[in-house]
């Protein structure tokens, strides 16, 4: 299938795009034990299908943008299970095709269904160590070394047709600086999201506002935003992106409820008593400036259903 118009051409022609939402959740619901350091990318190798599944049910369900599954895909990671690089770096081609072909499968079910894009997946170091560190930015390494860590990823998942990168829940500004340049150096267009520490400051307490900074002076950054992030601070992130400098927003948080990296179980909504729901919040989201908006950990396609109604489809024409 020939890619559709890119991100910015859409962004910039009006369009308010809807993504997809948990991956892993919709896994565990299929049967899979996601209890190892892999999480869903174990999955790329034991059970595809069921990861074309899951996509071809968010593009049902409203969903624009499918999210590969290759968060957690890398090739150090594969190591562990004695893969070697040429075929871990296949499984990274894996989860853009798979996602290709639910595209195909809904677009041929669903002709006048618009857009369809697909988003590669690019985790942060801290998904690799599994230890909760996305959550917390608290690792240290070069500039050089991040680039390193990534780069055989992003090159896999650019040659396998990904329309743009997805880099995501991301705690650190340095990692973000290092991935600016590998967006610069493959010349592929992307969407930055970070996990908070708070409604002003990403995980390792840089403010926003020195990360919208650093965004925006390169061009094929052409959104920024949060995900992984509880539903009661994404308004006010946003906020703090939308005062830093024009550009377009995304917003993909979880279902509500609380992770604990710990015992990696999920718990009651902290924080806010009742944060809502994703399609509840949608609009406050959209009036501060977000274009794309989805859901993240614990939501489910019955969530992104939900979301797309309540997002008015645009009308670039």
């Amino acid at each position: 299938m020939p890619r559709n118009n890119s991100l910015s051409t859409l962004l910039h022609a009006g369009h308010t795009l809807v993504l997809d939402g948990a991956l892993a959740t919709e896994l565990e619901a299929h049967g899979c034990d996601l209890e190892d350091p892999l999480w869903s990318a174990k999955v790329l190798m034991e059970q595809p299908h069921l990861i074309k599944q899951v996509h071809r049910d968010y593009y049902d369900a409203g969903a624009s943008v499918a999210i590969t599954a290759s968060y957690q895909a890398t090739p150090q990671g594969f190591a562990r299970r004695g893969l070697s690089l040429e075929e871990s770096l296949e499984l990274v081609a894996r989860s853009v095709r798979l996602a290709d072909d639910a595209r195909k499968e809904h677009a041929a079910a669903t002709p006048d269904s618009g857009p369809l894009l697909i988003a590669g997946s690019v985790g942060p170091y801290g998904a690799y160590l599994a230890d909760g560190s996305e959550y917390r930015g608290d690792y240290t390494l070069s500039a050089a070394e991040f680039r390193d860590f990534h780069r055989p990823r992003i090159a896999a998942l650019v040659d396998a047709g990904a329309d743009f990168l997805a880099c995501e829940t991301l705690p650190s500004y340095a990692e973000a600086a290092a991935l600016v340049e590998l967006v610069a150096e493959f010349d592929v267009e992307s969407w930055f999201t970070f996990t908070l520490r708070d409604g002003s400051h990403i995980s390792d307490g840089t403010p926003l506002a020195d990360v919208a900074a650093l965004l925006r002076v390169e061009p094929r950054v052409t959104a920024v935003g949060v995900n992984c992030v509880p539903l009661e601070l994404v308004s006010p992130a946003l906020g703090e992106l939308q005062a830093a400098g024009d550009v377009p927003l995304v917003a993909y948080p979880n279902s509500g409820e609380t992770y604990d990296a710990v015992t990696k179980t999920w718990g009651p909504a902290g924080g806010v008593a009742d944060s809502g729901t994703l399609a509840g919040n949608v609009a406050d989201w959209l009036a501060l400036g977000a274009r794309l908006v989805g859901g993240c950990c614990r939501t489910t396609p019955r969530d992104i259903e939900g979301l797309a109604g309540n997002v008015t489809p645009s009308d670039p024409s």
